[in-house]
């Protein structure tokens, strides 16, 4: 047994001292590895350098004798410690750490050990990197600021900063970076440093005297990587970096005026703002980012003829510039002309024959100007890219549809399978399987949409519901909808369509609760708010918070984001029915006539129909009756005459 046991400990040993050589062989190579890239060497140095690296005593003993003091980093159960004031602050040129051993449950507990050197030691930096790779970066940053702060330390300085960045807030960084600059003031490269962090750290009056030391320096200097990523998402702190950077002589530097410009033109002062771009454009006169820019402070102060010339005559300087081809192309969209617009997508795709994202532009404004032909030419073209089959089959579907070939666009459109464009490509399906009464086919497309893609399972449940209440079965509907909210609870659209199935009067109490909830999960759901009123008008006809809920609706202005078009005119329905239900005719008419003459509906025209009855007025009742037939084949029993509610 002692023998075996001899034995078993023995090739513990010899397993222990395996797996120690190819931990070391590891190293070693991640070291060289390392040297080679950080510091540009060639392999036989950085072979070199390792064997000269001093070796690591096994023992704190071992360090004693070998006169190698013990680094102030130790390890307390594998956990990194350190003086605090070496983790916060720098340590600056010349100081040497404590020595100092730590001991843990009476074992004595290691640290790192290196010869004290001027210039940092390639041992520490060999640490630091190997603590990096372990996921150590609080001990790799706390060698390298260290390590920085010796002399020739350019290199550590900018891999401390760069983990610094990684692992600290940028406050912190900035902190670091200034205390490094004010120990090396003349280091030009970290000017720009803390250029660039007091700019991200929003510390405005530091980044103008930093700036400022740099166009003394050099007025010309690229500013250009220093401004990458620094731009102010605030309106305050877009002001405070102006007021810092106005003070500086930008008149050399296209980087600083540019920026001032772009500023400048935020704020609504293209006037100014067009001084500055014109001098960083006469230091770089065809660099497309600059050209654009003074395009857009352009459209501020000078007819959009002008501008389409500064930018037509910017693009034949530049002919193989796509970005110009597309600035043009979409201010001609944004002008309402779409025929030039098209020649000219024409032209830039004949240009960049290869490049997808012109091919599909094009065939887009191509369906806009019902150029059908040259639309499915395009998108043909695009189908051969696999990364723009969905995009060239939806679209070939919708020009399908426009030529009404139906069977051909049912073909393209599933064939779609990209997620965010197959819900609304199976919804148009659906739509064609009903313009046949094909209500089976359209119903089985649902069920595969939900199958292949559970995501969209609530939806096809409301679009299964709203087929199903087309067919008068709005029982079965409800009972679809009520089994689909139990497997999707939280699912608001199933809820609100499930609530619009309720009559507002018989389930006044459960519909009630629902469109609370609702309004409970999203306050500022116009639709949900709507609903409400015109539950509560239902049940009451003079509710002052239904009527104030359905008139604050009407009275979103047109240019308000909660603006709907669609939203408006149910609000003005459900106004009008609670005026008719009153008899307050002239009110009816008041709310519809004008809607009604500009996108005329159903709903809108049934309501205005039984207000001019009430009025007595057989003219105007007896030429509404007509467009009614004529639109909507009103009164002939038409399923298209039911009013969907959602």
């Amino acid at each position: 047994m002692i023998f075996f046991g001899s034995l078993f400990q023995s090739q513990r040993r010899s397993q222990r001292a395996h797996d120690d050589q190819s931990r070391l062989r590891d190293l070693l190579h991640l070291v060289i590895e390392r040297l080679c890239q950080r510091y540009k060497l060639t392999l036989s140095l950085a072979i070199c350098l390792c064997l000269s690296a001093p070796a690591t005593a096994s023992h704190p003993d071992d360090a004693l004798k070998a006169n190698i003091p013990i680094v102030s980093i130790t390890r307390q159960n594998d956990d990194v410690t350190s003086n605090s004031a070496a983790v916060n602050a720098p340590v600056y040129k010349n100081v040497q750490p404590v020595e100092t051993t730590t001991h843990t449950n009476g074992l004595a507990s290691v640290g790192l050990w290196q010869p004290e050197f001027s210039e940092p030691s390639l041992y520490a930096l060999l640490d630091a990197e190997f603590a990096a790779d372990r996921g150590d970066k609080r001990r790799a940053l706390t060698i390298y600021k260290q390590q920085s702060f010796k002399e020739d330390a350019t290199a550590v300085f900018e891999r401390a900063l760069s983990l610094s960045l990684r692992t600290e807030r940028v406050e912190d960084s900035l902190q670091f970076a200034k205390s490094w600059q004010d120990q090396y003031p003349d280091h030009v490269p970290a000017w720009f440093y803390v250029a660039h962090l007091a700019l991200r750290a929003h510390d405005y009056l530091l980044a103008g005297e930093t700036l400022n030391r740099i166009l003394r320096y050099d007025p010309r200097a690229d500013l250009s990587e220093i401004l990458i990523g620094i731009y102010p998402n605030n309106d305050e702190d877009k002001r405070e970096l102006l007021a810092a950077l106005q003070p500086l002589d930008s008149e050399q530097n296209a980087s600083l005026s540019v920026l001032k410009a772009g500023l400048l033109y935020q704020f609504n002062e293209p006037e100014i703002a067009i001084v500055h771009i014109n001098r960083a454009l006469a230091r770089q006169p065809d660099y497309v980012p600059f050209i654009t820019l003074k395009a857009d402070i352009l459209r501020k102060i000078v007819t959009a003829e002008t501008v389409i010339n500064y930018v037509s005559q910017a693009r034949l300087r530049n002919p193989d510039s796509k970005s110009l081809y597309l600035y043009e192309i979409r201010y001609l969209l944004d002008l309402k002309q779409s025929q030039e617009a098209w020649q000219l997508l024409i032209e830039a795709h004949n240009r960049f024959s290869d490049d997808a994202e012109i091919t599909l532009l094009a065939a887009l404004v191509s369906l806009d100007n019902e150029k059908y032909a040259s639309a499915d030419q395009l998108l043909n073209v695009l189908a051969k890219s696999p990364a723009y089959l969905d995009q060239a089959y939806y679209y070939l579907g919708i020009s399908a549809e426009r030529q009404q070939r139906f069977e051909q666009a049912k073909y393209y459109l599933n064939g779609v399978m990209q997620e965010d464009l197959v819900l609304e490509a199976r919804r148009k399906v659906v739509a064609f399987e009903l313009l046949n009464d094909n209500v089976d086919a359209a119903i089985a497309t649902l069920e595969k949409l939900r199958k292949d893609f559970p995501v969209f399972a609530p939806d096809t449940f409301v679009l299964q519901a709203d087929i199903l209440w087309q067919q008068n079965d709005a029982a079965e509907a409800l009972r679809l909808l009520t089994r689909a909210a139990r497997k999707y609870p939280d699912n608001e659209a199933l809820l609100f369509a499930r609530a619009q199935l309720l009559d507002d009067q018989s389930d006044y109490i459960v519909k009630r609760a629902l469109l609370n909830h609702l309004q409970a999960l999203d306050p500022s759901n116009l639709s949900y708010q709507l609903s409400y009123a015109q539950l509560l008008l239902a049940n009451e006809r003079n509710s002052e918070q239904g009527l104030a809920l359905a008139q604050a609706i009407i009275q979103i202005h047109y240019d308000d984001p909660r603006y709907d078009n669609e939203l408006h005119l149910q609000a003005l329905n459900v106004l009008a029915s609670n005026a008719l239900a009153n008899k307050n005719y002239q009110q009816v008419i008041d709310y519809l006539q004008t809607p009604y003459d500009v996108l005329p509906t159903l709903r809108s025209g049934t309501l205005l129909l039984r207000a001019y009855q009430g009025l007595g007025n057989n003219e105007r009742v007896e030429t509404l009756l007509a467009d009614l037939q004529q639109r909507f084949s009103f009164g002939q029993h038409n399923i298209n005459d039911r009013i969907q509610l959602y």
